[in-house]
């Protein structure tokens, strides 16, 4: 039985001579998706807003004015309503009432969904969700703590594994993959909470560990070709890296094709930003990072030597640190 080789063994794509293209597009989307972020925002959820969220399935799809009118006609504040999932569920967005008292906020989503179903008879609550702003406050700074400090740990790391080469163009290229995912949430208006930061963290861990293959690859081959070109010798790395990276990267996005279909419209927000996430990464990963060590002066020269032996003349071997 014949293995499946999705990359052939003799690939030689000279993905160097595309970086100034690669340099652009990254850019250009990194600037989009800041300005997108910076001017439409993210469409965030309970957890960040703090409210109430009430997500009603009705029997037959609603008009989401209609919905809305009838909320706001119960002087509960004002009333946010979009559709979630299927045209047919919609997720109703409400204010803490101004009473402290707990049972104030019980009162007022039972008072809510008991006008729903005298008007919209059959329909079905699926969840009822309370977030006080105190508490969204705290999972907006603890939330962007996360990410911020991922990236940057992991770019010491790479500093700290390989040159200080590595360690900026890993910082760049996730820089690049967090902002890209969320100007798509800017863009799409999908809800941002807790299960995206999960998500982008996620995304994070992924980009980091094809990157750091590629690194990895690009060390022994500065340790085997001391005079190659760099820029061959990165072809080289990224090449012999590639089928490993296709076939991860395909695996995954598989698996969560799998998820946005039949993972329900819980998930579909998580699993839309991880399968984003894992085509940025991988691109990022082949096309900006390694490419980019060549911007930052990296040479197959610059590599540490430690001679074998302690004492007595050197038998000519050679171990590279």
């Amino acid at each position: 039985m014949r293995l499946l080789k999705l990359v052939p063994d003799n690939t030689n794509i000279g993905f160097v001579r595309l970086r100034y293209w690669a340099f652009g597009l990254t850019a250009l989307l990194t600037i989009a998706a800041a300005v997108l972020v910076g001017v439409r925002g993210l469409n965030f959820g309970v957890d960040f807003n703090g409210g109430i969220l009430i997500e009603a399935r009705f029997p037959t799809p609603p008009s989401i004015d209609v919905v809305r009118t009838e909320v706001d006609d119960m002087h509960v504040g004002e009333a946010g309503v979009t559709t979630f999932g299927g045209s047919n569920t919609l997720s109703i967005r409400l204010p803490l009432p101004n009473s402290t008292d707990e049972g104030a906020t019980n009162r007022l989503v039972k008072n809510v969904q008991s006008n729903l179903e005298a008007k919209h008879p059959g329909v079905t609550f699926n969840r009822a969700e309370t977030v006080s702003g105190k508490v969204s406050g705290e999972l907006i700074q603890k939330g962007l703590m996360a990410v911020f400090l991922a990236v940057f740990a992991i770019a010491v790391f790479s500093w700290l594994r390989y040159e200080w080469q590595f360690g900026v163009s890993t910082f760049v290229a996730i820089v690049h993959d967090v902002l890209v995912t969320l100007g798509f949430f800017a863009l799409t208006r999908l809800e941002f909470d807790l299960n995206i930061v999960a998500a982008v963290l996620t995304i994070i861990g992924y980009s980091i560990n094809d990157k750091i293959v590629i690194d990895d690859r690009i060390r022994e081959n500065m340790r085997k070709y001391r005079q190659m070109d760099m820029r061959a010798l990165i072809d080289l790395s990224v090449n012999e890296t590639l089928p490993r990276t296709v076939m991860t990267s395909l695996t995954v996005l598989l698996a969560l094709g799998a998820l946005l279909i039949f993972g329900g419209p819980v998930l579909r927000g998580f699993t839309a930003a991880m399968m984003l996430g894992v085509i940025v990464g991988t691109y990022s990963s082949i096309y900006v990072s390694s490419s980019l060590l060549i911007s930052l002066g990296l040479t197959p020269h610059a590599a540490p030597v430690e001679r074998k032996g302690k004492s007595g003349p050197s038998s000519g071997a050679e171990r590279i640190r």
